[in-house]
């Protein structure tokens, strides 16, 4: 038996098909689709009219070298196989996907001269922009004048001229702290992680501030600061508990430490929430829906950032440049480590 060919893909429309169609010349139909001030609407209209029945799709590459520009970006991380740059990595590709723009990706480690020759690298490829993500939020050294715009994503820079895409912080932690006031609670405890972070003490700076726009100030007097893992959270919460007895809601700078939190009150036989509220901070999937219960968390919009930063590259590659820091709203994401107890006042 003689296998038969399968039919062979149907050929891709031309710009030369497009012009046949729409009765026009190539040069008429290339200014229409570009949109060119010389051709009148009523051509215009034709020619978009006979690409969509064909189905056209311009070349992009060409279209992209006509204009001066290489159609790709480069993405410079310090944390390739972090959990945080992640997400802002897949936000950043996602928008650019949008605008059919290719992302070609490069580990630093946390390297400053490393990070230097990829920049270069990336330069030499001819790039159309750069976005640098870095492994934690703190501010970083300016890469300085470059001849293509640049996003700094996560890790904002030094220089108010550049443009910076970041987490909002004291929104996260006031965010942590309104939502354990509405719900009664009033001896709250405040666990950070590692200090010389400015994130940690942002989040500090933000639930200490809603704690005394209510006439409160947290357990102890103050945060306590230590490390971003489990085992801290347990010493800080055991360490509260024997101190602080009464101790009604415990804020965590971290899903890990939050996790410790939980550990420590069920040795101590103390409920959450119905005895303790406990928040963590990450909204890290592995283990706020794996604990018991699962806990609340403050999700800091990662991809979001990413989808931001790669937007106003693309703004900046076009002439629009936005100099400055923004941020990105964080969202708390409330589980049953702070629900189902009374509220104070209902």
């Amino acid at each position: 038996m003689v296998e038969q060919n399968a039919d062979p893909a149907p050929r891709r429309a031309t710009l030369a098909d497009v012009a046949r169609e729409a009765g026009v010349s190539i040069a008429t139909a290339s200014k229409a689709l570009n949109g060119r001030r010389q051709v009148r609407e009523e051509t215009r209209q034709k020619v978009i009219l006979a690409a969509e029945r064909l189905a056209f799709r311009p070349n992009v590459i060409a279209r992209q070298l006509q204009r001066g520009r290489s159609g790709t970006v480069g993405l410079v991380t310090h944390d390739l196989e972090g959990r945080f740059s992640i997400p802002i990595l897949m936000g950043a590709e996602d928008e650019a996907g949008t605008g059919e723009v290719s992302v070609m990706l490069c580990d630093a480690r946390g390297d400053k001269l490393r990070e230097r020759y990829h920049v270069q690298a990336l330069l030499g490829r001819r790039v159309d922009g750069l976005i640098v993500v870095g492994a934690r939020p703190d501010v970083r050294s300016s890469l300085g004048r470059l001849p293509v715009p640049v996003v700094y994503a996560y890790a904002p820079s030094d220089d108010p001229e550049d443009m910076s895409e970041i987490c909002d912080n004291v929104e996260a932690g006031r965010l942590v702290a309104e939502h354990l006031l509405a719900r009664g609670r009033r001896r709250i405890a405040i666990v950070s992680g590692d200090e010389s972070y400015g994130a940690a003490r942002e989040r500090v700076q933000g639930a200490t501030e809603a704690l005394a726009a209510a006439g409160l100030e947290p357990v102890g007097g103050r945060a306590v600061y230590g490390s971003w893992d489990e085992a801290w959270g347990r010493t800080a919460v055991e360490t509260i508990v024997g101190m602080q007895a009464d101790v009604d809601a415990v804020i965590c700078g971290s899903d890990q430490i939050a996790r410790g939190a939980l550990d420590t009150l069920r040795e101590h036989r103390l409920r959450v929430p119905e005895d303790v509220a406990v928040t963590g901070h990450d909204n890290w999937e592995v283990i706020v829906a794996h604990s018991r219960p699962r806990l609340t968390s403050v999700d800091m919009c990662l991809e979001e950032l990413g989808r931001r930063a790669a937007a106003r590259l693309f703004a900046a590659i076009e002439g629009r440049p936005s100099p400055g820091v923004e941020s990105v709203s964080p969202r708390l994401v409330a589980r049953d480590s702070t629900r189902g107890y009374h509220v104070a006042g209902e």
